[in-house]
């Protein structure tokens, strides 16, 4: 929470894309959180929370997993169809629990969820779109949230199946504790390790959570790679690097123009599997 900003009781959690998109600016859907998405919560009574913003844990995904069941409220950005989002938005429907969907202008209506009602930005976030964005936004959010229970939510309603059960406040229990302890320990320890490799080979290290920094190179397979080197990919072909940089979910990113399939983001952590190597 920055200086000014209230804190409510109620949170909502955010489900949308955190990496940058193809097609998208880079910092696009973190300038949608803030220009749109957490002022239209606080307006509305709620605490916004994101992935990004868990930093008090490596796992994240148990983090991501609490936040989607037990959070008041959720939002779900559907723009550029990210699987990630579409996996969360999953959990959250399986247990019948309030959602507002929101989407920018450029991106199609997914048709397992078109039925539902969604707000829709300009991908522009000009001030004017921005300011309107955030007065629908947040007159949903509240709308949602008040008729929960008394209204379709979600596809599981829609088809009569049955909710998945949850209590309102999930409980761990100590074995369980120990063991994501455990787990979150060895995670700092090769966090720490791949921060040391990292600094080896690159220029810049990671601003913060989430954010992606540009690297001037990355090492694999015993070679360092830069932007505009000519690389040959064993399932995509020939092409060339045009960005690299490091993203502390997904670790680091290499963006790659290839000659026959187009632009394709690759992890480098996965990239071994398929033998890229420089031409």
């Amino acid at each position: 929470m920055s200086e000014g900003e209230i804190k409510n009781e109620k949170n909502c959690f955010i489900i949308m894309p955190i990496s940058d998109a193809e097609g998208y600016e880079i910092g696009h859907f973190k300038r949608v959180y803030e220009y749109i998405i957490k002022p239209a919560c606080i307006a509305a009574g709620f605490t916004p929370v994101r992935a990004d913003d868990i930093k008090k844990t490596n796992v994240i995904v148990i983090d991501i997993l609490r936040r989607l069941l037990n959070s008041d409220m959720a939002i779900c950005d559907l723009s550029a169809q990210n699987p990630n989002v579409l996996y969360e938005l999953g959990i959250r429907q399986a247990f019948d629990l309030p959602v507002t969907f929101i989407k920018d202008n450029i991106t199609n209506r997914i048709f397992d969820i078109q039925g539902f009602r969604d707000i829709e930005y300009s991908n522009s976030l000009r001030i004017d779109d921005v300011n309107n964005a955030i007065t629908k936004l947040s007159a949903n959010i509240i709308e949602t949230y008040e008729s929960k229970g008394n209204d379709v939510n979600s596809i599981i309603e829609l088809l009569g199946i049955s909710k998945a059960k949850v209590t309102d406040k999930i409980e761990i229990s100590t074995d369980t504790e120990i063991i994501l302890k455990s787990l979150n320990d060895i995670s700092l320890r090769l966090g720490s390790l791949e921060n040391k490799s990292l600094k080896s080979v690159t220029k810049e290290v990671i601003l913060d959570f989430g954010e992606t920094t540009p690297l001037d190179n990355f090492r694999i397979e015993n070679e360092v790679f830069e932007v505009d080197d000519p690389v040959e990919h064993e399932r995509f072909g020939s092409g060339r690097i045009i960005k690299i940089e490091q993203d502390s979910i997904q670790g680091t990113v290499v963006t790659i123009d290839f000659i026959n399939v187009g632009k394709k983001q690759l992890m480098t952590k996965y990239l071994s599997l398929f033998k890229l190597r420089k031409q």
